[in-house]
């Protein structure tokens, strides 16, 4: 009997000892994954810094005329606090403020040179957003992602500029009448073979007739 509650006791003690090093491993695990989210959490909240401001005044007259564009940039310049949450969350609604630009694009800008750009600056929101919400963040890709979307912004504005600029250069004098002409004669020429009229040619340039030809009456 005395053996047996010796023997209780050692496994009672070993399963104990076992138990309290497991807990303290435990401990350790979750400290170094919580110390790894601080420092990925301080790194995104240091370089989540986003231009949210047009490049100069002229950009800031076309985007009064793009509003989905200015409700974009308003979205960019409302930078989260306190959780790495709170980014994720951020980092949906510009996703979603993005995907809108290319529904109303105002028709000075509806050309392939904004249309590429916008796509291209849509692609780079979305892949913020979808690194963002891995388990494991990719920290250092998120705030490359930031430089390349503020990069993407600038050209962007830059070729709005470039438009708008463009619609200012007054038209010659009679330009517009001429491209008028062209376009309506462009319009009235038939897409078959014309057949001339002889009797309008000039005598001189009209086709010699062979009296030894056959004749159809």
């Amino acid at each position: 009997m005395k053996y047996k509650l010796s023997y209780f006791l050692c496994l009672l003690i070993l399963f104990t000892a076992c138990n309290k090093e497991a807990n303290q491993q435990r401990i350790a695990e979750n400290a170094k994954d919580a110390k790894k989210k601080e420092l990925v959490f301080n790194n995104i909240k240091k370089g989540w810094d986003f231009y949210d401001e047009p490049i100069n005044e002229a950009t800031e007259e076309s985007i009064n005329t793009w509003l989905d564009l200015r409700a974009f940039m308003q979205e960019l310049g409302q930078k989260p606090k306190k959780t790495i949450s709170a980014y994720q969350q951020k980092a949906a609604a510009i996703s979603k403020k993005a995907m809108a630009l290319n529904n109303s694009i105002p028709e000075l800008f509806n050309k392939p040179q904004i249309k590429s750009r916008v796509s291209v600056l849509i692609t780079k929101v979305r892949l913020l957003d979808m690194f963002i919400h891995l388990d494991n963040i990719p920290d250092k890709k998120v705030v490359q992602l930031v430089g390349e979307i503020n990069k993407e912004l600038a050209t962007l504005q830059r070729q709005m500029d470039i438009l708008t600029e463009k619609s200012k250069i007054p038209v010659e004098e009679g330009e517009d009448e001429m491209r008028r002409m062209l376009l309506d004669s462009a319009r009235a020429i038939p897409n078959g073979p014309m057949m001339l009229n002889q009797s309008v040619i000039p005598q001189g340039t009209r086709t010699i007739i062979n009296p030894n030809d056959a004749r159809v009456e």
